[in-house]
Formats: structure tokens, sequence, C-alpha cells
């Protein structure tokens, strides 16, 4: 749990230590363990001594804090906090920080920057060719310094940089929208990490590296649009001459009072749970937004001290029923 700033009155603060205190209590993580601490193991089993355990004067002892987890002969501490650490295939959000030659380099909450390459994303006419040096020219066309990007993980070079890719139609620019920064830990490895909520008109983004996006819902970014559907609008649009890498740029449109309201709810939502250490998903999300309608509460209080607590509560009896079932 972090540190709460909210202006709470003494009774909201005992409500809300009664709540963690229940929810600490109820905790799932089995044989906890700090730095130094003894695994109790029989090394005569020719055991697998994994991540976040050594061997000390003929003991298995923990290098980390956090939980003991057995696989088979496999030995291992899983962390309870941990930094981003990639792997192939995660879907990142990023913001770009600088326009280099071939290559934008973004901020992906990792250690160091990752690279976008222009050779890894699709073009937007669509046509796959090589890339050209009047491609080069109008990268700034595509994206530029404090754009958001979502893209996936491609891998590791040999010089250590993180590379990434956006050779898929649902990657790209993204805009109308709020980027919001929680702990990575926090959101983990889903097979679906995008997310339309028709309901409300609004796309959501859970990155792997802990930035997460709210934003209206865009049909013109080809999320839901086949790849010879998008490739036959963008000729029937063209009428003058373009460079071809500029975007197609349409009209700007104005997002509904509604749609913002809903952006910032979700938003809100997500705020709440990051700051109780919760679990970033979808389930959880929309409970909580419910929870805020059914409480007619409104999005500026959400941020505020009884909603933190109420939330708090709910969540430390729904943890206490079911520790009740299962016993």
């Amino acid at each position: 749990m972090r540190d709460v700033n909210f202006a709470m009155t003494q009774t909201q603060k005992v409500r809300l230590k009664r709540a963690l205190q229940c929810l600490r209590d109820c905790s799932v993580a089995s044989s906890p363990v700090i730095v130094a601490d003894t695994i109790p193991v029989n090394l005569e089993d020719n055991i697998l001594k994994g991540h976040g355990t050594a061997e000390l004067e003929g003991e298995v002892v923990a290098t980390l804090c956090g939980a003991v987890e057995r696989v088979n002969k496999l030995v291992l501490v899983r962390p309870f906090r941990a930094r981003y650490k990639p792997e192939i295939g995660d879907i990142v959000v990023g913001r770009v920080i600088e326009v280099a030659p071939k290559r934008w380099r973004l901020d992906i909450n990792f250690i160091q920057d990752a690279i976008l390459m222009l050779s890894s994303m699709n073009l937007p006419d669509g046509i796959q060719r090589r890339r050209t040096a009047v491609d080069e020219l109008n990268m700034r066309s595509i994206f530029e310094e404090n754009d958001v990007i979502c893209a996936e993980v491609r891998g590791s070079q040999n010089d250590g940089s993180l590379h990434l890719q956006a050779r898929s139609q649902k990657y790209g620019k993204l805009e109308k929208g709020q980027l919001l920064s929680v702990s990575p830990y926090l959101v983990k490895r889903r097979k679906q990490h995008f997310h339309y909520l028709e309901q409300y008109g609004v796309d959501l983004i859970l990155g792997c590296n802990g930035y997460i996006w709210v934003g209206a819902h865009s049909d013109g970014g080809g999320k839901n649009e086949d790849f010879e559907d998008l490739s036959a609008k963008l000729e029937d649009k063209m009428e003058v001459e373009v460079s071809p890498l500029a975007p197609h740029k349409e009209e700007a449109s104005s997002v509904p009072l509604g749609t913002r309201e809903n952006v910032c709810r979700l938003a809100n939502a997500i705020r709440i749970l990051s700051l109780l250490g919760f679990n970033i998903s979808m389930e959880l999300i929309l409970d909580t937004v419910v929870a805020s309608v059914t409480w007619n509460t409104t999005v500026r209080d959400m941020l505020g001290g009884e909603f933190y607590t109420r939330i708090a509560e709910r969540e430390a009896e729904r943890r206490s029923s079911k520790r009740a079932t299962q016993v």
C-alpha cells in the first residue's frame, strides 16, 4: 500500500486502517521470506536453485524479499515488487523522446530507452516496400516528440538495446486520452491487453511496462479494420499528391462530453487501484467504475478519502468471504 495524501477524517482513517489490516491478513502469499532467510529444502533431492536463491554454508537462502515458489525440483523466490523486465511479445505503451536517423527512441518505463526502427513498422500507405531516403526525411510526419505510441517488444540486440515493432494495424499513435503510470508489477501478462469498452465508448490498453492508456474509441486507427479495407479507404481519400510516408490527415473531431467523463472515471478507478496496491485487471477496473456510479460518486470525488476507504473496505470484505468459503 502506498502513502495517501487524501484529506481524511479521523473516522475514515480508522476505517481504512482496519480494512488494510484485513487485507494483509487475507494475503495469499505463501512462505514469505526476506533477504538471508533460510529456505527449508532437502539438498539430497537434487533441487534446482532458481531466481532469488543462493547456496550459503550448505543451506539455500533467499536473496530477494518475496514468496517462495516450487515447480517440481525448481525453487525460486518471486519478488512482491519488481521493475519491468521486457519479454518478447509484450504489449507496451511509450512516449517518443527523440526522432533519430531511421529510428524513434521511446520511454517505456525501463532502465533504458527502447528503439522503434523505421523498418519495423507499417507505412501509412499500406504498401510493403523498402524504406527510402524520402521516408526517413518524413519521419516526423508519423511520430514526433511527446507522441504516445503502442508497440510490441521485438527483442534485444547484440548491443543491449531493446527494440520494438509495430507491424500490425492495432499498433501506432494514441490520441484523445490519458496516459497513466502505475507500478509494472501490478499489470500481469494476459492473453488480451487491448480492450474496447463499447458501453463507455473507450479504448483501454494495459501496457506490460506499467503505462496504461485510456482514450476515446477511434475507428480511424485501423484497430478493428482489415488491412485491405484500410488500404482502400486511403486510396479513395488521397486527392492531392503527398509524400509516400505522410499519413492521411483527417478532420479533427471533438470528443463528446459523456465520453470524456467516462475516460476520466476509468482513469480515476485505475489510480485508486494503484494506490491500494491491487492488481490492475479489466474486471477490477470495471467493478470499481460500477461502484462509483452505484454510490453516486462524481468523477472528482473518486479521488477523495471516502471513496478510497469504501473501495478498500469492499475488497477486504470480498477477500474475507472468499477465504471463509475455502476454509
